[in-house]
């Protein structure tokens, strides 16, 4: 080969090497369709993700959460469709001897550990043992960030299902992947650690530009976390938007119902502008005020520590509002609502 040749072929080399340097990575999932003997699975799936983002998948039990998250680290050989990793194809067991991708990690409701050897050993399951040091840097910063420290020699038969499940996080987390997959990820954490956890860890992989997918049944993993939302029911995609955009303006009752209580109102009792029959309001968009038309009936109170949820009755309705006071039963009411919050969904 010439000089000039040569030469040629190196900045062309640079050339392709940067292209794929600055390429953003995103995740494609293309009609994806998997069905188990019994026919029930996931049918035409598909959604985008670029890279750090955060996807909360959310629906009722045997919706497909579960299957989706499988099949998207490649448990399954599908029946149809693809997922993409940045053009790289992720393929099932027919395909690969260990299935799943190196750089994913999933993390299952059934979490696997080592129940003999300490918490810190689980965590530095899939570190090399060539860099030790630099090993057990990652270890600390990982026993930190999930509260393990006090426990980093326990053996892991002794710890609580939290625990388990947290160090099952760190095990996951260990050798940094470019997408974590969560089944139900802080189901067995008591309520107090829980909400301290979720920041920490959700905060973690955004330093760290991790795209994350998780299945869930609680709102507040949702809403404070997630960039965007996919709501299933019966196997298939209702919504997929920002998680604002899904809370805000659900598609329907059982979209708004996956964050709480939600209250189905009739248009034409209270005057709400719309050609629609029915409006879907949020308890927080109902307060009490002495400035109203609307008149009820306190028909029971329910104390949630923050606030009391206050169930409602009229003529043609029955409600939840909340309020910072305690109301007694029986009581008559003037309500009105925050149409400007409303509106959205009208």
């Amino acid at each position: 080969m010439t000089l000039p040749t040569f030469q040629m072929f190196l900045e062309k080399l640079n050339s392709e090497l940067n292209f794929f340097l600055h390429l953003p990575f995103m995740l494609k999932v293309k009609n994806l369709n998997f069905l188990y003997p019994n026919g029930r699975g996931i049918c035409d799936v598909n959604f985008d993700l670029q890279v750090g983002e955060h996807l909360a998948i959310i629906g009722e039990s045997g919706c497909g959460k579960s299957t989706l998250i499988k099949a998207i680290y490649g448990l399954f050989d599908l029946d149809e469709g693809e997922v993409l990793w940045n053009e790289d194809r992720i393929l099932g067991p027919a395909f690969n001897l260990i299935p799943g991708k190196e750089s994913f990690k999933y993390l299952s409701q059934e979490f696997d550990l080592m129940p003999f050897t300490s918490v810190e050993n689980n965590v530095q399951k899939y570190l090399s043992r060539m860099h030790p040091e630099a090993n057990q840097v990652r270890t600390d910063e990982l026993l930190e960030v999930l509260e393990l420290t006090s426990v980093k020699h326990t053996k892991v038969k002794n710890l609580s299902g939290g625990q388990k499940q947290r160090v099952a996080i760190g095990q996951a987390l260990a050798k940094v992947p470019e997408v974590l997959l969560l089944d139900e990820p802080f189901s067995h954490i008591d309520q107090f650690k829980k909400n301290r956890l979720r920041r920490r860890l959700f905060q973690y992989l955004k330093s760290k530009n991790i795209t994350c997918i998780f299945a869930t049944h609680d709102k507040n993993d949702v809403l404070p976390f997630s960039d965007f939302t996919l709501v299933m029911q019966n196997g298939k995609i209702l919504d997929f938007r920002p998680t604002k955009a899904v809370f805000e303006m659900p598609k329907n009752h059982y979209s708004a119902s996956l964050f709480g209580d939600v209250n189905v109102l009739s248009v034409s009792e209270f005057g709400f502008k719309s050609a629609k029959a029915e409006v879907l309001v949020y308890p927080e968009e109902i307060f009490i005020t002495t400035n109203s038309e609307f008149t009820g009936n306190v028909e029971k109170v329910y104390y949630y520590g923050s606030h009391f949820l206050i169930q409602i009755t009229t003529q043609e309705s029955d409600f939840f509002l909340r309020h910072h006071e305690k109301i007694q039963k029986h009581e008559k009411v003037n309500f009105d609502f925050e149409y400007q919050k409303i509106s959205k969904r009208i």
